[in-house]
């Protein structure tokens, strides 16, 4: 017994292992390097086992795995990475822009992952919990520890520049040179 309640290795894994290889591929895109998105995953499954016995059964567990994820992200970042902010002044012209290109249908998965890759971290952060694995405004708010006004922002702006970045890899390869003349067009 720990923490006044039965300890149940079967119970943890039920509710909590079926969600690992989606806390896996956000780790991944999060932090771009396998091994330590391997490791982040470990430690949040560490987290989560010690703190299960405050787990509430019944609620969302992929949401409470989530949010141990984005907290151990956070805390590699701190430890190895010296983050910077880019002010606003500092937007590219591109980034300012009205025009949202549309995304042409032949388009491969591996186009928008890496598009997404170079979307900046705190907007990709967003995009990737709403768009890719689904959770709600609150809940993302919650697990980022930021307002619901802040997640529709970065979530808009977030968009606004995965769109711009695939509309920039398709001219660049050859696909989709309608979608190049509309963006010439309206640019």
């Amino acid at each position: 017994m720990l923490f006044g309640r039965k300890m149940e290795s079967g119970e943890f894994e039920a509710v909590a292992l079926p969600h690992m290889n989606d806390l896996f591929r956000t780790a991944l895109h999060l932090v771009r390097d396998r091994s330590a998105a391997q490791d982040l995953v470990q430690e949040a499954y560490l987290q989560a086992w010690k703190a299960f016995h405050r787990f509430e059964p019944g609620t969302n567990c992929r949401a409470w795995m989530f949010k141990i994820l984005i907290n151990e992200v956070r805390h590699h970042r701190r430890r190895w990475f010296n983050t910077k902010t880019v002010p606003e002044s500092e937007l590219s012209f591109e980034e300012t822009l009205a025009f949202e290109p549309p995304i042409p249908d032949g388009i491969q998965d591996e186009d928008i992952l890496a598009a997404l890759d170079e979307v900046p971290r705190d907007f990709r952060e967003v995009v990737l919990l709403a768009d890719v694995q689904e959770f709600s405004y609150r809940e993302i708010a919650e697990m980022l520890g930021i307002p619901v006004g802040t997640v529709m922002s970065r979530l808009s702006r977030g968009r606004k520049q995965l769109r711009m970045r695939l509309a920039h890899y398709v001219g660049a390869n050859g696909v989709g040179t309608r979608l190049q003349e509309c963006v010439y067009e309206r640019g």
